[in-house]
């Protein structure tokens, strides 16, 4: 993988630099535009118009008139609005995790599935569809797949430790052998459970958004404020970790803590948005390529610019998810991992 790793460390010149503030805010008016249409295209499609009367009536009662009918303002505020807030949140947060790992671990392959903390995710929530039923109410299968999560981590975590593997590829072995152990564990709870309802277990693994409901986006809203300027801010130490342990070292950085630290943040982001989305993958593989591609490798650029088209990314794989067969709905985890894909197809061409 040295070829990769060098090219995550390349030079990018002042060119990119300059480059980074228009990607941005070219970016960010895509995100708005991205949002309006995930919001508006259904099996009800409604203008532009009502989506921002509704959403600003909603926030400042009585700044618009209404002349819309009570069922649009449903559909858009209580169904489409949290799908697609979710969608942005879910798809920053496993972009920056990814992001963070290529450079950390120096494997441009890395990504949030390399920690095993999807598969953990993975676990809870079937243990919640197909063992204990919904003890908690709705609830109950973020809150099992959350719990999944982190015991993955702390399995990754433990093994780490056991085998006194601090340098980066030999996380990366731990991470994988524990993705291997708990999602045969997790199929095997599958073929355990009821028959009747494996289909439900099998769309969630194939990731999706319909359980979006307000009172839920404050977790990954919470967790993606504190853990994306956490790597925001160690964007050098990132940049210095991507030529190498050594030279990581003579900068006064802990290699080995650094390194956990990352894991421990990314499993955190992966495991909070795993469990209210289901299991999403080429989404933090995919988008930080594609903003290297744009601004270069600097992560004090490519993590910002990654975390917004991860967000504009994913709000349009779950609108093609939703209108593709309707009125059966896609799993997301489906369309984002042909377009991933096609796009890894595309970029070997490029060389």
């Amino acid at each position: 993988m040295t070829a990769p790793a060098l090219a995550l460390a390349r030079p990018t010149g002042r060119g990119r630099a300059l480059l980074f503030p228009a990607a941005f805010g070219l970016g960010a008016l895509l995100l708005g535009l991205s949002f309006t249409a995930s919001v508006g295209v259904g099996a009800v499609t409604i203008e532009t118009g009502t989506v921002w009367g509704v959403i600003a009536n909603r926030l400042v009662p009585g700044l618009v008139e209404v002349a819309w009918p009570g069922g649009h303002e449903a559909i858009v505020w209580d169904l489409r609005v949290p799908r697609a807030i979710l969608a942005g949140l879910v798809g920053a947060g496993l972009a920056l995790v990814g992001a963070s790992l290529q450079a950390v671990t120096r494997n441009a392959l890395a990504d949030p599935h390399l920690l095993g903390i999807s598969s953990g995710g993975a676990f809870g929530a079937i243990t919640a569809l197909l063992h204990t039923g919904m003890i908690l109410g709705l609830a109950t299968v973020p809150v099992f797949a959350f719990a999944g999560a982190l015991g993955a981590m702390a399995l990754v975590l433990g093994v780490a430790r056991l085998a006194d593997a601090a340098s980066a590829e030999r996380l990366v072995l731990a991470g994988v052998a524990v993705s291997f152990i708990v999602m045969a564990a997790a199929n095997a709870m599958i073929f355990l459970g009821d028959p009747r309802a494996s289909h439900t277990a099998l769309f969630w693994m194939l990731g999706g958004l319909g359980l979006a409901q307000w009172s839920h986006l404050v977790f990954p809203a919470l967790v993606l404020a504190l853990c994306g300027p956490w790597l925001w801010l160690r964007a050098q130490d990132l940049d210095a970790m991507t030529i190498g342990d050594e030279t990581a070292a003579t900068l006064g950085i802990p290699v080995a803590r650094f390194r956990l630290e990352v894991f421990s943040v990314g499993a955190l982001l992966t495991g909070v948005m795993v469990a209210f989305s289901g299991v999403i993958g080429f989404v933090g593989l995919m988008v930080p390529h594609l903003a290297r591609m744009m601004v270069g490798g600097g992560n004090a650029r490519v993590l910002p610019l990654s975390a917004l088209l991860g967000a504009m990314v994913l709000i349009w794989g779950d609108l093609v998810a939703r209108i593709l067969m309707a009125p059966q709905e896609l799993p997301v985890g489906v369309v984002t991992g042909f377009v991933g894909g096609l796009f890894f197809v595309w970029l070997l061409g490029r060389r």
